[in-house]
């Protein structure tokens, strides 16, 4: 049941000669965002569905046509930081400009320089949005940032002791600025804004859906600063492991990190608990005495031989079912969805990855409801049924956002 799956360094080429900008485009998780699956390292086009339609991502090897090689510092910096382009139009605001903002001026120099030297050009087009035209304009973006965008100076990066508060600090700048985890894990308001970019807005990091997937609350983990840490760097931690779109941010992002920065972020998100040993999540019932008779049937056969009649997985390998955000969520399509279209942990330099089968073409809609409502019943947190159309809709949500 089990997939191994060699962990692969994918670099955009030789040892780059400016490491430390290197370095920040992975913390920015420039790679990941900026590269087609099977295109040129920062070529551009990647999908990103978006409620009026898909955006593509652009261009930003130094190719001087297709790319950013005509970028001078100031043009980029502007790009960057405001989110708008050398011509003067404004970006979508899929680029996490209002985070990247507070990236400091040595950081931002050396991302700079990192681009222009050591990333090889592409000559790919920019592929242009699937928008309406009617609702493809880009004025309307300078009224959004004006509405919902702060202008914030830009951050300092060092750590001027070695102190704690110096690491929570330095834990602030890397998730408040290029690491951008306010993207994902803030939820948004009307107008598709983040409701929060610092640890000062109660939003912030607070939890919300994005892109099918359930970005659960960072501010009240039940992990630990140790649990944290190894998620950062591989995904995984004693009970639990990362799928989804986090897993791609391990394997193109966080597994870059240095450990004293990947420390540092767990210990700024343990500052943020709102108690200092917060209360852990615990489902309604551990017991299947009261669940869904042809759910247990179908968990038996297809989930128990991973996951354990208990739920509990097996340490630093399967994840645990209990206190699983994934189920203890009220929303259940990222549910649906992995039992639907599988999972994989990260791909990390010198580690295996371990992955779930998909099942979508496997089970009836009608059987996963089942299995589903079993799952949720027996290790969530909520009462609330899922039909099959409910299954059938996540379902046709995934396929069409293209995953």
């Amino acid at each position: 049941m089990k997939r191994l799956i060699l962990a692969v360094l994918f670099s955009t080429g030789a040892q780059a000669a400016h490491p430390e900008g290197e370095y920040i485009a992975r913390v920015a998780d420039c790679m990941a965002c900026h590269t087609a699956p099977g295109g040129d390292p920062m070529a551009g086009g990647k999908k990103f569905a978006t409620p009026l339609g898909n955006i593509y991502s652009t261009n930003i090897t130094p190719d001087k046509t297709h790319g950013i090689g005509g970028y001078s510092y100031e043009a980029f910096a502007r790009a960057v930081r405001e989110g708008i382009a050398k011509d003067g139009h404004p970006l979508y605001p899929a680029m996490p400009y209002p985070a990247y903002a507070r990236l400091s001026d040595r950081d931002l120099h050396a991302l700079y320089d990192y681009f222009m030297q050591d990333v090889t050009p592409s000559a790919r087009p920019n592929r242009e949005s699937d928008i309406p035209w009617l609702l493809s304009a880009r004025w309307p973006l300078h009224i959004w940032n004006a509405l919902f965008i702060d202008d914030p100076a830009p951050a300092s990066s060092d750590m001027a002791d070695p102190g704690r508060a110096a690491r929570i600090a330095r834990g602030a700048y890397l998730v408040e600025g290029p690491g951008h985890c306010g993207a994902c894990h803030t939820p948004r308001g009307v107008a598709m804004q983040e409701k929060g970019f610092t640890h000062k807005d109660e939003a912030f990091l607070s939890g919300a859906m994005i892109d099918g997937w359930y970005a659960p609350s960072l501010r009240d983990s039940r992990l630990s600063a140790q649990e944290m840490t190894s998620m950062l760097l591989t995904g995984k931690s004693q009970h639990d492991a990362l799928s989804g779109s986090m897993a791609e941010v391990v394997s193109e992002s966080t597994q870059y990190l240095t450990q004293q920065d990947a420390a540092a972020i767990s210990d700024y998100l343990q500052s943020l608990r709102t108690s200092h040993q917060p209360s852990p999540q615990v489902a309604r019932r551990q017991s299947d005495d009261s669940a869904s008779g042809e759910g247990k049937v179908l968990f038996g056969r297809y989930c128990a031989t991973c996951h354990g009649d208990s739920g509990k997985g097996s340490d630093f390998s399967v994840p645990s079912l209990v206190n699983n955000p994934v189920v203890m969520a009220d929303e259940p399509g990222p549910l649906i969805r992995i039992i639907a279209d599988g999972a994989q942990t990260p791909a990390i330099r010198g580690q295996v990855s371990f992955g779930m089968p998909a099942y979508g073409e496997v089970m009836k809609d009608e059987e996963m409801r089942d299995l589903v409502n079993y799952v949720r019943q027996r290790w969530g947190q909520t009462d609330a049924p899922v039909s099959a159309s409910d299954v059938a809709d996540s379902k046709k949500e995934a396929r069409d956002a293209g995953h």
